[in-house]
């Protein structure tokens, strides 16, 4: 039952946040919520947001019967869907912090100030969904069938 509310309201905040990114390329804007970066690029923002979408609803419709594997693979893919997006997003941090403008490479207070915010959602989502992790290890000791009756 903890896992459920748990990844409930994190696919739901998962569904904002992607439903925001989205609506940040509608409009054409780059927007900054505190330390939530809403991009208007097609790629970062477009994709992102439907990735981000489409994770929160498999969040919210694998919870039903988490006893079920079927249904914690669902989790389990919305969690690896935001591993996908966060982990690009921190390679771009990344990569981007190694050049610098005038020279080779960037000076040492222009490459700390690349991984200061603000972030994209993924990224600070991307802690959240580590706990697909242990609610697998949770339902295996509890040796929970599949639908058919396999363990």
């Amino acid at each position: 039952m903890r896992y459920k509310a748990y990844f409930f309201c994190l696919g739901i905040i998962s569904m904002f946040l992607g439903l925001l990114s989205i609506l940040a390329v509608v409009l054409g804007k780059d927007s900054n919520i505190t330390i939530v970066e809403f991009t208007s690029d097609a790629f970062r923002g477009g994709w992102g947001g439907i990735i981000l979408l489409s994770a929160g609803l498999f969040y919210v419709h694998g919870i039903k019967r988490l006893d079920d594997i079927h249904y914690r693979a669902e989790v389990f893919v919305g969690s690896g869907m935001i591993w996908i997006v966060g982990g690009c997003e921190i390679l771009r941090m990344i990569l981007m912090s190694i050049p610098g403008e005038e020279g080779w490479l960037n000076t040492p207070e222009g490459f700390v100030s690349s991984y200061l915010p603000p972030y994209h959602p993924s990224i600070l989502l991307l802690p959240f969904s580590l706990v697909v992790w242990m609610m697998e290890r949770y339902y295996e000791k509890r040796g929970c069938r599949d639908s058919q009756g396999h363990k």
